[in-house]
């Protein structure tokens, strides 16, 4: 199991529900990675994408401990247990937010691609620091990129990060 997340300099990851950078690229980046696989969600992750609709061309799994929650077109688990379950027999599942379920899944993942967009943005989520868990280590860093004019937040620089667990 992999995460996927976009932090800005001090690891806020969100404000009010809403992402705290506007980068389509970084958008691109994380359909190229998470298509055709698992993508373990909360309720509230979801219901912040478009219409509340799930992702296509990825099987959805939201973790919720809202036992009434029920959506066309995902699988709802209520445990950490039920949502490995769920993808135990999948070649790659990704987590992808919030903050409650990286928090909850970030332990048991191998590796997280993260996109670090330099800036910092008022946040009332964050991400864990994984430049100061010991736990985890730089495996790779496509850097230098640049947000282009009508891609979002154009000038803002990003990188893209993948840290693995373990030495």
């Amino acid at each position: 199991m992999k995460a996927i997340v976009a932090v800005c300099d001090d690891w806020g990851i969100g404000r009010d529900g809403d992402m705290l950078v506007t980068n389509r690229a970084d958008m691109r980046h994380f359909v190229r990675c998470t298509s055709g696989h698992a993508v373990i969600m909360g309720r509230k992750t979801l219901e912040s994408f478009p219409g509340g609709k799930p992702l296509k061309d990825r099987r959805n799994i939201v973790l919720t401990r809202d036992a009434a929650f029920a959506r066309e077109g995902v699988e709802v688990v209520h445990s950490v247990d039920e949502a490995l379950a769920a993808v135990a027999g999948e070649d790659e599942a990704w987590v992808i937010g919030g903050a409650e379920v990286y928090r909850q899944l970030l332990p048991l993942c191998c590796a997280v691609v993260v996109t670090k967009n330099r800036c910092t943005r008022p946040a009332d989520a964050f991400f864990p620091n994984l430049d100061e868990d010991p736990a985890w280590h730089i495996a790779a860093t496509d850097g230098g990129h640049v947000v282009e004019p009508g891609e979002g937040d154009a000038g803002m620089a990003y990188d893209f990060v993948t840290y693995e667990q373990g030495m």
